[in-house]
């Protein structure tokens, strides 16, 4: 991993540490129960496989996709996956800030200091998010022995049995409805990206022009968090409120113009993968799902309330809201446009990068219509 001075840029072992000691306990199960779990979700994910790729018809029936793994995990091995993703994906930037910082006079310091920091500061929100996830695709994951993957840098399918457990318990559904109905939603994500080859290096390319744009000088990234903080209390003048709309992440107040502009892009592409999502897990539900209705009504239910105040505020702090909207503006995206062309009509959204919808097109799906369809 790059490092200054022999120091890692971010301690990934203190992160995974501290994520660890600081996430809620999952809920109790006997040990049969737990093979019971395990072995269930193993069976949906292969049935929904089937089902997904039967519904969306994103995949010839003479193409073989690339396969990739499905591993169910506990909220530590959620945790240890996701520090695995991030040392991939951060290393260009990594190597940026290590190439401005080289012959910084006390570089080695403040690598070893910075890197503790770094290491409890994301610990911390891997704890947040540890109980949060039920599944999720992971599109960059590097293979490891403990953790396998797709070959050739394809992904792997997690699913966070306790948090599912937690959550159809919470919500109180037939279990085993809950549990098909959360793998038809992740089973998606993996026939969008093993269906559409060319769409991981997109969404990898602009991830990393995000992260190109990153601003390494410390005075400017201070002003950013000091305009932030200002307006997260409410004290910076055109922090009002008045007309303001929802006051933005502090993801969103540190970005440079240039990252705002590809931000645009990745949440268009967010919003549709996420709104396919839905839009498919709903569709294929009622002939798979009996209580798909009522899981819907309450799972619905729960996104909207949220938890405590503190969830609420640090979900606002994150970011995690907009993701919020992205399934539901997604969702209403894809629906405009099956009913307007049909479900193959859509399916030449994955045509090319050419294709995917804007951002604006995502608000207004009749313009992606007559961009891509009428010409």
């Amino acid at each position: 991993m790059t490092s200054i001075g022999g120091a890692e840029m971010v301690d990934w072992n203190l992160a995974v540490a501290t994520a660890n000691r600081l996430m809620r306990p999952g809920p109790e199960v006997t040990r049969d129960e737990a093979r019971e779990i395990v072995a269930e979700l193993r069976r949906h994910a292969k049935a929904a496989e089937e089902h997904v790729r039967g519904y969306t018809r994103m995949v010839p029936e003479d193409h073989a996709p690339a396969d990739t793994p499905v591993l169910v995990v506990d909220r530590p091995g959620w945790v240890k996956a996701n520090v695995e993703g991030f040392r991939e994906l951060l290393k260009p930037l990594f190597e940026k800030v290590q190439e401005r910082r080289a012959d910084t006079p006390g570089g080695a310091v403040f690598g070893a200091v910075g890197g503790k920091v770094t290491g409890v500061e994301l610990g911390m929100l891997l704890s947040f998010m540890a109980s949060r996830v039920l599944g999720q695709y992971e599109t960059f994951a590097p293979a490891g022995r403990d953790l396998p993957a797709g070959e050739n840098g394809g992904g792997r399918l997690l699913l966070v049995a306790p948090n599912i457990v937690h959550v159809e318990r919470e919500l109180d559904v037939d279990p085993h409805d809950f549990r098909l109905w959360v793998t038809l939603h992740e089973e998606t994500h993996r026939t969008q990206f093993t269906g559409v080859p060319w769409l991981k290096d997109h969404l990898q390319g602009e991830i990393q022009s995000f992260l190109s744009e990153t601003d390494i000088d410390p005075t400017t990234v201070l002003e950013r968090l000091r305009e932030a903080a200002q307006s997260l209390t409410g004290n910076r003048p055109d922090a009002d409120g008045e007309g303001q709309g929802e006051a933005p992440s502090i993801v969103e107040l540190v970005q440079t113009p240039g990252q705002r502009e590809v931000l645009g892009r990745l949440t268009a592409v967010m919003s549709l993968l996420e709104g396919h999502a839905d839009y498919v897990m709903d569709g294929v539900g009622p002939q798979v799902v009996p209580s798909v209705a009522e899981i819907r009504e309450k799972f619905q239910q729960r996104r909207a309330r949220g938890a405590s105040r503190l969830d609420q505020a640090l979900r606002r702090l994150l970011g995690l809201d907009a993701k919020l909207r992205q399934y539901r503006d997604g969702e209403r995206f894809v629906r405009a446009v099956v009913d307007e062309v049909g479900m193959d009509g859509f399916n030449r959204v994955w045509t090319s990068p050419n294709t995917l919808p804007t951002k604006a097109e995502i608000a207004k799906p009749a313009e992606w219509v007559a961009r891509v369809h009428q010409a």
